[in-house]
Protein backbone atom coordinates (compact mmCIF):
# COMPACT_ATOMS: atom_id res chain seq x y z
CA UNK A 1 0.00 0.00 0.00
CA UNK A 2 1.23 3.42 -1.02
CA UNK A 3 0.63 5.96 1.96
CA UNK A 4 1.35 9.66 1.85
CA UNK A 5 1.13 12.48 4.11
CA UNK A 6 1.22 15.82 3.29
CA UNK A 7 2.56 18.28 5.60
CA UNK A 8 3.19 22.19 5.57
CA UNK A 9 6.73 22.19 6.83
CA UNK A 10 8.54 18.96 7.35
CA UNK A 11 11.52 21.30 8.28
CA UNK A 12 10.21 22.57 10.70
CA UNK A 13 9.83 21.85 14.28
CA UNK A 14 6.77 21.21 16.20
CA UNK A 15 4.74 18.40 17.19
CA UNK A 16 2.74 17.71 13.86
CA UNK A 17 6.46 17.70 12.26
CA UNK A 18 7.60 15.18 15.14
CA UNK A 19 4.61 13.26 15.16
CA UNK A 20 3.91 12.93 11.46
CA UNK A 21 7.61 11.60 11.01
CA UNK A 22 7.41 9.27 13.92
CA UNK A 23 4.20 7.20 11.90
CA UNK A 24 5.45 7.47 8.47
CA UNK A 25 8.48 5.33 9.73
CA UNK A 26 6.47 2.78 11.50
CA UNK A 27 4.00 2.19 8.51
CA UNK A 28 7.31 1.84 6.72
CA UNK A 29 7.43 -1.68 8.22
CA UNK A 30 4.50 -2.71 6.04
CA UNK A 31 3.74 -0.38 3.45
CA UNK A 32 5.27 2.15 1.09
CA UNK A 33 5.73 5.71 2.64
CA UNK A 34 5.88 9.58 1.49
CA UNK A 35 5.64 12.96 3.80
CA UNK A 36 5.42 15.30 1.06
CA UNK A 37 6.11 19.40 2.42
CA UNK A 38 4.82 21.99 0.68
CA UNK A 39 7.55 24.10 2.43
CA UNK A 40 11.67 23.21 1.92
CA UNK A 41 13.06 26.62 3.79
CA UNK A 42 15.95 24.70 5.79
CA UNK A 43 18.70 22.04 4.14
CA UNK A 44 18.15 19.82 6.97
CA UNK A 45 15.04 18.70 8.67
CA UNK A 46 15.22 19.07 12.27
CA UNK A 47 13.94 15.60 13.94
CA UNK A 48 15.25 12.21 11.91
CA UNK A 49 14.04 11.04 8.89
CA UNK A 50 13.54 6.89 8.12
CA UNK A 51 15.92 6.52 5.21
CA UNK A 52 12.64 3.99 3.99
CA UNK A 53 10.54 6.99 3.85
CA UNK A 54 11.14 9.43 1.06
CA UNK A 55 10.69 12.74 1.87
CA UNK A 56 9.47 14.98 -1.28
CA UNK A 57 9.17 18.63 -1.04
CA UNK A 58 6.83 20.86 -3.22
CA UNK A 59 9.68 23.34 -4.74
CA UNK A 60 8.52 26.89 -3.76
CA UNK A 61 11.52 29.00 -4.59
CA UNK A 62 10.89 30.42 -8.61
CA UNK A 63 11.68 28.08 -10.77
CA UNK A 64 13.91 27.90 -13.98
CA UNK A 65 12.17 29.81 -16.95
CA UNK A 66 14.06 30.14 -19.94
CA UNK A 67 15.72 32.42 -22.13
CA UNK A 68 13.67 34.94 -24.63
CA UNK A 69 10.32 36.77 -24.25
CA UNK A 70 9.03 33.27 -22.92
CA UNK A 71 10.99 32.63 -20.25
CA UNK A 72 10.44 36.74 -19.24
CA UNK A 73 6.49 35.61 -19.24
CA UNK A 74 7.15 33.10 -16.82
CA UNK A 75 9.25 34.82 -14.60
CA UNK A 76 6.88 37.77 -14.42
CA UNK A 77 4.20 34.86 -13.55
CA UNK A 78 5.67 33.22 -10.96
CA UNK A 79 6.73 36.32 -8.74
CA UNK A 80 3.38 37.51 -9.65
CA UNK A 81 2.26 34.24 -8.21
CA UNK A 82 4.44 34.53 -5.04
CA UNK A 83 3.26 38.00 -3.91
CA UNK A 84 -0.27 36.91 -4.18
CA UNK A 85 -2.35 35.59 -1.04
CA UNK A 86 -3.27 32.02 -1.28
CA UNK A 87 -6.84 31.02 -2.52
CA UNK A 88 -6.61 27.27 -2.59
CA UNK A 89 -5.97 27.13 1.65
CA UNK A 90 -8.46 28.38 3.44
CA UNK A 91 -8.48 32.20 4.89
CA UNK A 92 -9.30 31.23 8.62
CA UNK A 93 -6.77 28.34 8.81
CA UNK A 94 -4.16 29.71 11.22
CA UNK A 95 -1.48 29.32 8.92
CA UNK A 96 -2.90 30.88 5.85
CA UNK A 97 -0.46 33.88 5.75
CA UNK A 98 2.15 31.34 5.18
CA UNK A 99 0.94 30.16 1.63
CA UNK A 100 0.88 31.98 -1.75
CA UNK A 101 -0.19 31.92 -5.05
CA UNK A 102 3.04 30.15 -6.18
CA UNK A 103 2.30 27.71 -3.41
CA UNK A 104 -1.44 27.19 -4.51
CA UNK A 105 0.52 26.38 -8.03
CA UNK A 106 2.03 23.41 -6.35
CA UNK A 107 0.05 22.26 -4.21
CA UNK A 108 -3.14 21.77 -6.61
CA UNK A 109 -0.41 19.77 -9.07
CA UNK A 110 0.37 17.58 -7.03
CA UNK A 111 -2.96 17.04 -5.49
CA UNK A 112 -4.53 16.33 -9.29
CA UNK A 113 -1.27 14.08 -9.94
CA UNK A 114 -1.97 11.29 -7.27
CA UNK A 115 -4.03 8.59 -8.66
CA UNK A 116 -4.20 5.37 -5.98
CA UNK A 117 -3.18 5.21 -2.48
CA UNK A 118 -3.75 6.63 0.56
CA UNK A 119 -3.04 10.48 1.59
CA UNK A 120 -3.22 11.46 5.29
CA UNK A 121 -3.41 15.61 4.96
CA UNK A 122 -2.69 17.04 8.00
CA UNK A 123 -4.13 20.47 8.94
CA UNK A 124 -7.43 22.03 8.04
CA UNK A 125 -6.16 24.27 5.17
CA UNK A 126 -4.83 21.29 3.41
CA UNK A 127 -7.90 18.66 4.47
CA UNK A 128 -10.03 20.99 2.57
CA UNK A 129 -7.79 21.30 -0.41
CA UNK A 130 -7.66 17.73 -0.39
CA UNK A 131 -11.50 17.04 -0.40
CA UNK A 132 -11.60 19.32 -3.88
CA UNK A 133 -8.81 18.69 -5.82
CA UNK A 134 -8.11 15.01 -5.07
CA UNK A 135 -9.06 12.19 -7.21
CA UNK A 136 -11.91 9.60 -5.62
CA UNK A 137 -10.23 6.97 -6.58
CA UNK A 138 -7.63 7.99 -3.22
CA UNK A 139 -8.13 7.14 0.14
CA UNK A 140 -8.46 10.58 1.49
CA UNK A 141 -7.26 11.06 5.36
CA UNK A 142 -7.95 14.60 7.03
CA UNK A 143 -5.89 14.74 10.11
CA UNK A 144 -6.90 16.81 13.20
CA UNK A 145 -3.95 17.54 15.29
CA UNK A 146 -5.63 20.77 17.16
CA UNK A 147 -9.33 20.04 17.77
CA UNK A 148 -12.70 21.36 16.27
CA UNK A 149 -13.01 23.88 18.69
CA UNK A 150 -10.44 25.71 18.11
CA UNK A 151 -12.00 26.63 14.31
CA UNK A 152 -13.01 29.69 13.65
CA UNK A 153 -16.79 29.98 12.05
CA UNK A 154 -16.01 30.11 8.56
CA UNK A 155 -13.88 27.32 8.74
CA UNK A 156 -16.10 25.22 10.43
CA UNK A 157 -18.67 25.63 7.74
CA UNK A 158 -15.78 24.62 5.66
CA UNK A 159 -14.99 21.69 7.04
CA UNK A 160 -19.11 21.01 7.26
CA UNK A 161 -19.44 21.38 3.90
CA UNK A 162 -15.91 19.85 2.73
CA UNK A 163 -15.14 16.96 4.90
CA UNK A 164 -18.47 14.75 4.02
CA UNK A 165 -15.99 14.11 0.07
CA UNK A 166 -13.35 12.53 2.28
CA UNK A 167 -13.26 8.64 3.19
CA UNK A 168 -12.49 9.54 6.92
CA UNK A 169 -11.39 11.95 9.41
CA UNK A 170 -9.51 11.10 12.42
CA UNK A 171 -9.08 13.12 16.16
CA UNK A 172 -6.60 12.97 18.87
CA UNK A 173 -9.48 12.50 21.65
CA UNK A 174 -12.59 10.96 21.64
CA UNK A 175 -14.22 14.39 23.26
CA UNK A 176 -12.93 15.48 19.87
CA UNK A 177 -14.49 12.87 17.62
CA UNK A 178 -17.81 13.13 19.08
CA UNK A 179 -17.63 16.81 18.57
CA UNK A 180 -16.83 15.83 14.73
CA UNK A 181 -19.35 13.36 14.27
CA UNK A 182 -22.24 15.99 15.61
CA UNK A 183 -20.87 18.50 13.05
CA UNK A 184 -20.70 15.71 9.89
CA UNK A 185 -23.58 14.20 11.08
CA UNK A 186 -21.86 11.13 10.54
CA UNK A 187 -21.72 11.58 6.88
CA UNK A 188 -17.84 10.39 6.95
CA UNK A 189 -16.40 8.07 9.54
CA UNK A 190 -14.64 9.76 12.11
CA UNK A 191 -12.04 7.63 14.16
CA UNK A 192 -10.07 8.79 17.37
CA UNK A 193 -6.05 7.58 16.67
CA UNK A 194 -3.81 9.04 19.03
CA UNK A 195 -0.30 10.31 17.99
CA UNK A 196 2.62 7.81 19.22
CA UNK A 197 4.87 8.15 21.41
CA UNK A 198 8.25 8.15 19.95
CA UNK A 199 10.87 5.43 21.56
CA UNK A 200 13.40 7.46 23.24
CA UNK A 201 15.69 6.06 24.03
CA UNK A 202 17.07 4.74 27.35
CA UNK A 203 17.19 6.70 30.38
CA UNK A 204 14.76 7.58 33.25
CA UNK A 205 14.39 10.23 35.73
CA UNK A 206 15.61 9.37 39.17
CA UNK A 207 13.19 12.29 40.41
CA UNK A 208 16.13 13.93 42.58
CA UNK A 209 17.09 16.50 40.51
CA UNK A 210 15.44 20.20 42.10
CA UNK A 211 14.85 20.65 38.11
CA UNK A 212 11.35 21.47 37.00
CA UNK A 213 11.39 21.59 33.00
CA UNK A 214 8.57 22.13 30.38
CA UNK A 215 9.42 22.59 26.64
CA UNK A 216 7.41 24.17 23.49
CA UNK A 217 7.49 27.00 21.04
CA UNK A 218 7.62 30.55 22.62
CA UNK A 219 4.16 31.31 21.58
CA UNK A 220 0.84 32.73 23.35
CA UNK A 221 -0.32 29.45 23.23
CA UNK A 222 2.12 27.41 25.12
CA UNK A 223 1.11 29.79 28.61
CA UNK A 224 4.84 29.97 29.39
CA UNK A 225 3.68 33.67 30.59
CA UNK A 226 1.86 31.63 33.35
CA UNK A 227 3.96 29.08 34.09
CA UNK A 228 6.76 31.96 34.95
CA UNK A 229 4.42 33.72 36.88
CA UNK A 230 3.27 30.31 38.97
CA UNK A 231 7.00 28.89 39.24
CA UNK A 232 7.97 32.73 40.87
CA UNK A 233 5.63 32.09 43.58
CA UNK A 234 7.03 28.17 44.05
CA UNK A 235 10.71 30.45 43.96
CA UNK A 236 10.02 32.20 47.02
CA UNK A 237 9.29 28.98 49.37
CA UNK A 238 11.82 26.74 47.43
CA UNK A 239 14.78 28.76 46.04
CA UNK A 240 17.08 25.95 45.51
CA UNK A 241 14.86 24.85 42.41
CA UNK A 242 14.95 25.49 37.95
CA UNK A 243 12.22 26.60 35.95
CA UNK A 244 13.55 25.41 32.45
CA UNK A 245 12.20 26.02 29.12
CA UNK A 246 13.22 24.27 26.08
CA UNK A 247 12.36 26.01 22.90
CA UNK A 248 12.07 29.46 20.81
CA UNK A 249 9.92 31.50 19.26
CA UNK A 250 8.43 34.93 18.60
CA UNK A 251 7.98 35.76 22.58
CA UNK A 252 11.21 34.79 24.08
CA UNK A 253 11.99 38.65 24.45
CA UNK A 254 8.30 39.43 26.31
CA UNK A 255 9.03 36.14 28.56
CA UNK A 256 12.68 37.70 29.33
CA UNK A 257 11.81 40.95 30.31
CA UNK A 258 9.06 39.31 32.22
CA UNK A 259 11.51 37.18 33.64
CA UNK A 260 13.74 40.09 34.91
CA UNK A 261 10.12 41.87 36.09
CA UNK A 262 9.67 39.24 38.52
CA UNK A 263 13.46 38.71 39.69
CA UNK A 264 13.55 35.31 38.87
CA UNK A 265 16.28 35.50 37.13
CA UNK A 266 18.28 32.96 39.35
CA UNK A 267 15.31 30.25 38.96
CA UNK A 268 14.06 30.58 35.82
CA UNK A 269 16.12 30.30 32.22
CA UNK A 270 14.77 29.84 28.58
CA UNK A 271 17.22 27.57 27.43
CA UNK A 272 16.61 27.54 23.46
CA UNK A 273 16.17 24.78 21.10
CA UNK A 274 17.69 21.53 21.50
CA UNK A 275 18.23 18.26 20.21
CA UNK A 276 18.80 16.51 23.63
CA UNK A 277 15.53 16.96 25.48
CA UNK A 278 14.91 13.38 26.48
CA UNK A 279 18.17 13.83 28.12
CA UNK A 280 16.94 16.72 29.68
CA UNK A 281 13.69 15.26 30.95
CA UNK A 282 15.73 12.57 32.46
CA UNK A 283 17.72 15.25 34.38
CA UNK A 284 14.63 17.19 35.58
CA UNK A 285 12.00 15.99 38.58
CA UNK A 286 8.93 17.17 37.09
CA UNK A 287 6.87 18.33 34.17
CA UNK A 288 4.92 21.96 33.99
CA UNK A 289 2.53 22.08 31.19
CA UNK A 290 0.66 25.78 30.91
CA UNK A 291 -1.16 25.60 27.34
CA UNK A 292 -4.21 27.58 26.71
CA UNK A 293 -5.20 25.17 24.67
CA UNK A 294 -3.67 21.77 22.82
CA UNK A 295 -4.72 19.00 20.40
CA UNK A 296 -2.45 16.31 21.88
CA UNK A 297 0.13 17.29 24.06
CA UNK A 298 2.90 14.47 22.82
CA UNK A 299 5.69 16.42 24.56
CA UNK A 300 4.19 16.20 27.55
CA UNK A 301 3.67 12.45 27.21
CA UNK A 302 7.40 11.92 26.13
CA UNK A 303 7.91 13.11 29.79
CA UNK A 304 5.71 11.26 31.26
CA UNK A 305 7.77 7.82 29.11
CA UNK A 306 10.90 9.36 30.52
CA UNK A 307 9.33 9.03 34.38
CA UNK A 308 8.27 12.76 34.98
CA UNK A 309 4.78 13.52 37.03
CA UNK A 310 3.37 16.19 35.65
CA UNK A 311 1.41 19.43 36.89
CA UNK A 312 -0.33 20.79 33.58
CA UNK A 313 -3.27 23.16 33.57
CA UNK A 314 -6.72 21.26 31.95
CA UNK A 315 -6.64 22.71 28.48
CA UNK A 316 -9.01 21.79 25.83
CA UNK A 317 -7.96 19.12 24.43
CA UNK A 318 -6.04 16.37 25.77
CA UNK A 319 -4.66 16.94 29.62
CA UNK A 320 -7.41 15.05 31.20
CA UNK A 321 -6.20 11.96 28.64
CA UNK A 322 -3.21 12.16 29.51
CA UNK A 323 -3.42 12.55 33.24
CA UNK A 324 -5.78 11.60 36.24
CA UNK A 325 -5.87 13.93 39.25
CA UNK A 326 -3.44 12.62 41.58
CA UNK A 327 -2.17 9.34 39.33
CA UNK A 328 -0.12 11.10 37.10
CA UNK A 329 0.83 14.01 38.72
CA UNK A 330 -1.41 16.88 39.11
CA UNK A 331 -4.29 18.12 37.45
CA UNK A 332 -4.95 22.24 37.59
CA UNK A 333 -8.59 24.18 36.19
CA UNK A 334 -7.24 26.11 32.83
CA UNK A 335 -6.31 29.40 33.80
CA UNK A 336 -5.42 28.82 37.59
CA UNK A 337 -2.14 30.27 37.88
CA UNK A 338 -2.04 29.77 41.73
CA UNK A 339 -3.35 26.54 41.10
CA UNK A 340 -0.29 25.45 39.03
CA UNK A 341 2.01 27.17 41.66
CA UNK A 342 0.58 24.61 44.66
CA UNK A 343 0.81 21.36 41.96
CA UNK A 344 3.97 21.87 41.86
CA UNK A 345 4.81 22.78 45.26
CA UNK A 346 3.31 19.62 46.24
CA UNK A 347 5.34 17.63 44.41
CA UNK A 348 8.90 19.49 45.19
CA UNK A 349 7.36 18.84 49.11
CA UNK A 350 6.61 15.22 48.78
CA UNK A 351 9.19 13.00 47.23
CA UNK A 352 6.97 9.56 47.95
CA UNK A 353 4.31 11.20 45.77
CA UNK A 354 6.53 12.62 42.84
CA UNK A 355 8.11 8.88 42.22
CA UNK A 356 4.88 7.77 42.29
CA UNK A 357 3.36 9.60 39.86
CA UNK A 358 6.36 9.21 37.74
CA UNK A 359 6.13 5.46 37.92
CA UNK A 360 2.18 5.65 37.09
CA UNK A 361 3.17 8.54 34.39
CA UNK A 362 5.67 5.36 32.80
CA UNK A 363 2.80 3.38 32.66
CA UNK A 364 0.19 5.30 31.02
CA UNK A 365 2.82 6.64 28.41
CA UNK A 366 3.60 3.08 27.24
CA UNK A 367 -0.47 2.57 26.15
CA UNK A 368 1.05 4.96 23.60
CA UNK A 369 4.02 3.43 22.08
CA UNK A 370 4.24 3.56 17.96
CA UNK A 371 3.97 0.03 17.64
CA UNK A 372 0.71 -0.04 19.35
CA UNK A 373 -0.78 3.05 17.35
CA UNK A 374 0.92 1.79 14.07
CA UNK A 375 -1.41 -1.26 14.27
CA UNK A 376 -4.47 1.28 14.88
CA UNK A 377 -3.44 3.18 11.62
CA UNK A 378 -2.89 -0.41 9.94
CA UNK A 379 -6.42 -1.41 11.01
CA UNK A 380 -8.37 1.94 9.81
CA UNK A 381 -6.54 2.14 6.48
CA UNK A 382 -7.33 -1.73 5.61
CA UNK A 383 -11.19 -1.18 6.24
CA UNK A 384 -10.74 2.48 4.38
CA UNK A 385 -9.21 0.69 1.22
CA UNK A 386 -11.74 -2.28 1.73
CA UNK A 387 -14.35 0.05 1.57
CA UNK A 388 -13.44 2.07 -1.85
CA UNK A 389 -12.51 -1.02 -3.51
CA UNK A 390 -16.17 -2.19 -2.71
CA UNK A 391 -17.51 0.82 -3.42
CA UNK A 392 -15.77 1.01 -7.32
CA UNK A 393 -17.05 -2.51 -7.41
CA UNK A 394 -20.27 -1.87 -7.01
CA UNK A 395 -20.54 1.31 -9.57
CA UNK A 396 -18.91 -1.17 -12.09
Amino acid sequence: MIVRFLISNAYASGGTVRTTLNMASELANRHSVEVVSIFHRHEQTLYPVDPRVRLRPLATPLQPTGEGFVGDARRRAQEWARGQPSRVVHVQDARHALYNGLDDVHLVRFLRSVRDGVLIATRPGLNLAMARYTRRSVVRIAQEHLHLGRHRPGLRTAIQRQYPKLDAVTTLTEDDAGDYRRLLEDRVRVACVPNAVPDLGPGRATLDNKVVIAAGRLTGQKGFDRLIRAFAKVARKHPDWQLRIFGQGKREEQLQHQIKRLDVGANVALMGYTHELPAEMADASIYAMSSRFEGFPMVMLEAMSRGLPVVTFDFPTGARDLVDDGVHGVLVPNGDVNGLAAGITQLIEDDTRRKTCGAAAVAKAAQYDTPALGRRWDVLLDELVTAKSAARRGAG
